[in-house]
């Protein structure tokens, strides 16, 4: 499969949304991942964001990649189901982990729902630690930001 891997820009918006939307159990939040959030997140991290799209311009892979300057973070790591494994999220995974470096981050993190497998099997194979020494913990500010799921 061709493909290529650059920079997300927020005129990728429509073409990641329509991505997440076929992707089963991804979960979608009602202002985080709205043009508006999104577009506020890339400009807050603008090098740092990917897709994968294929040879007729269709996004085909994406990943919100940031950092607080210390640490980090992939967020939304998905790829077309008739599309996995033919190396679309390492490539992906790796132009985040150079895009980071160069900023001069030296650690990245990242979340997985536990009842991912797919994702889970991902991590594990490319060489990503499991952490059993913490807990995760949220405090949700803003009660519109409803999460919905995909079936």
């Amino acid at each position: 499969m061709n493909f290529t891997i650059r920079k997300m820009t927020i005129e990728d918006y429509d073409g990641v949304r329509a991505l997440w939307m076929t992707i089963h159990g991804f979960a979608i939040r009602s202002i985080d991942d709205s043009r508006e959030g999104v577009s506020r997140f890339i400009n807050r991290n603008p090098e740092t964001s990917v897709v994968a799209v294929s040879e007729n311009g269709e996004i085909i892979g994406a990943i919100l990649c940031g950092h607080d300057g210390r640490r980090g973070c992939l967020y939304h790591v998905c790829v077309r189901e008739d599309c996995r494994r033919c190396g679309i999220g390492k490539e992906m995974v790796v132009f985040c982990m150079n895009a980071l470096k160069n900023e001069g981050i030296n650690k990245v993190s990242l979340i997985a729902f536990t009842k991912n497998d797919i994702g889970n099997a991902f991590w594990n194979c490319i060489g990503w630690t499991k952490r059993l020494d913490l807990n995760y913990y949220d405090f949700v500010l803003n009660e519109a930001n409803i999460t919905a799921f995909n079936s």
